[in-house]
């Protein structure tokens, strides 16, 4: 495996730049960007941030699509010594404002069409700066003005002011700008994601940029038998605000291929992308890969340039397996990992003939332990909770010591993290995914928290009572359904206003697909809401 001399994110991407500098290094809605201008875009925007006065350390918020205005901010907000926070664009204000908050961002960059819930929070956070993007600013003119007068590329209102300002005109600024030196901290952190579990709200995982790269690498490198890394196309679907589009996907960058983004999954548009670019790699979560396979016009495309399907954020059904080797002669290898470890714990290689329902074999900077409820080792063989160590890894939750402490254990004084994840190995070292041990729900490749999803509904003015759970789903994983108790006063209450109250707090991904209502809930001696047993029911009802 390839050994990074550098200890910093931006100083490996610049390595390979000026190695690379006329290379294409991010292909995005058709136009190529090389490694030299994306590195002078980058510095460009680093001026920007400085001369803004943001100082190193501070979190900088990344709120935009999959674009390369995303590459071109992560890259700047290394290249200072600051914090980068990725989330979702489709976050609502509830949980921009939670984790504005959590992370103390003083500074934003969102699209054009979210700046209106930033707007909203202005005054309940302290960011003190926000800079907007248009999808389209750094594209060539032609396409813009194409994409403006067929109303392609969407586009939001923004508002004018002091504290307000566009990307594309920062960048206009600068010719030659004068950075300080970069940062030599391996230890230093480099982002905070946040990730979906049991609690009301996401957690913040801190990540250094030591960890960032030697999971990057490993990861990115896992192709390289049948793909050189400096060959490698990715169309990277997986967003890169998620650690699986980060360490699989934009990771190329730290090695010299070339990463294809698109702001949304559009199946044509993906299919022509292959065909177009000759694709050689390509991320993506179960569902999508059901999606593709179900398409109608799948049969129209060439994709026979892609030699590494990737698939992550969930386990893989064996029948969406045996399809696409069936009708590609190819497999869709497999991996597990967690944001809390950076990725990929076990990847499937490439040069084996992996086992069905492998989720892949250890990878180098990782350590397991396969444990009992009581911490005890399991015999080979035996199911039971991954706990997963390494020597750079995440050790606590941002602000959330509870959390920390119920998911961070020390055994024989080394720190491990607990996935919370029921899995066995066989004897040739192969991981398979068993059951999960906490009320997490897989829908699309997302990790959602049910007890979040229970709080919401419990501030409706007719709730007195929620139980959330996952129903199993052969294409999109699990669907979430909510059991409810309403008031004995209520009447007229349908689970269609329910799912609309969820909207107005939830991010589209977490909302329930069906409301079931119920005069009571089973619950244990003390109150505890037992959940398994509402499980136990529905699948009860789903054997017939």
């Amino acid at each position: 495996m390839k050994i990074l001399k550098e200890n910093n994110i931006f100083s490996a991407f610049n390595s390979i730049a000026d190695q690379y500098p006329e290379k294409t290094a991010v292909i995005y809605l058709g136009t190529k960007f090389s490694y030299h201008s994306l590195k002078v875009m980058a510095e460009k925007f680093a001026a920007a941030l400085l001369d803004l006065d943001v100082k190193s350390g501070d979190k900088i918020m990344i709120y935009i699509p999959n674009s390369i205005q995303w590459v071109v901010s992560f890259l700047a907000v290394q290249r200072i010594g600051c914090v980068c926070v990725p989330i979702t664009p489709i976050y609502t204000p509830h949980d921009l404002d939670y984790i504005a908050n959590d992370s103390s961002v003083s500074v934003i960059i969102c699209a054009d069409t979210n700046f209106g819930y930033v707007q909203k929070v202005l005054g309940t956070t302290g960011i003190k700066r926000t800079i907007y993007v248009r999808m389209g600013d750094l594209l060539p003119f032609w396409k813009q003005t194409f994409g403006r007068l067929y109303n392609i590329i969407p586009k939001g209102n923004v508002a004018t002011g002091e504290h307000i300002y566009s990307l594309k005109r920062l960048l206009s600024k600068y010719k030659e700008p004068n950075l300080p030196p970069l940062e030599d901290d391996p230890d230093k952190t480099a982002q905070i994601l946040y990730t979906g579990g049991t609690t009301k709200f996401p957690k913040g995982v801190p990540m250094s940029h030591a960890l960032f790269l030697v999971s990057a690498i490993e990861q990115i490198l896992t192709s390289e038998p049948i793909i050189p890394p400096s060959e490698n196309i990715i169309l990277g679907n997986a967003p890169l605000f998620h650690i699986l589009g980060q360490t699989c996907s934009l990771a190329t960058l730290l090695v010299g291929g070339a990463l294809l983004v698109q702001p949304k999954i559009n199946m044509d548009a993906t299919f022509e992308a292959i065909y177009r670019f000759k694709v050689r790699s390509m991320i993506g979560v179960p569902a999508l890969y059901r999606m593709m396979l179900e398409h109608d016009r799948l049969d129209q495309y060439d994709l026979s340039s892609v030699d590494y399907w990737y698939s992550a954020g969930d386990v893989l059904p064996v029948e969406v397996g045996r399809r696409w080797q069936e009708k590609f002669g190819k497999c869709i290898y497999q991996g597990y990992g967690a944001t809390e470890t950076c990725g990929g714990v076990v990847m499937c290689p490439v040069d084996i003939e992996n086992p069905p329902k492998s989720v892949g074999r250890l990878v180098p900077s990782k350590k397991i332990m396969i444990v009992d409820p009581v911490m005890n080792p399991q015999k080979p063989g035996d199911p039971g909770e991954l706990l997963v160590h390494s020597k750079e890894m995440v050790t606590s939750y941002l602000n959330k010591k509870e959390e920390t402490q119920k998911s961070f254990v020390t055994i024989n004084g080394k720190t491990w993290y607990r996935t919370a994840d029921i899995m066995k190995m066989d004897e040739d070292g192969n991981l398979y995914f068993v059951d999960r041990t906490v009320d997490t729900i897989k829908h699309k490749g997302y990790r959602v928290s049910a007890s979040e999803i229970e709080s919401v509904l419990q501030e409706h003015p007719a709730v007195i009572g929620t139980c959330v759970i996952g129903v199993p789903d052969e294409k999109v994983g699990e669907r979430i359904k909510a059991y409810v108790v309403l008031k004995e006063d209520i009447k007229g209450i349908t689970g269609y206003e329910l799912i609309k109250w969820c909207r107005k707090t939830l991010v589209s991904y977490k909302i329930p697909q069906y409301i079931e209502f119920r005069d009571m809930l089973p619950k244990s001696k003390v109150g505890k809401l037992l959940r398994r047993e509402i499980r136990s029911e529905e699948a009860r009802r789903a054997d017939g």
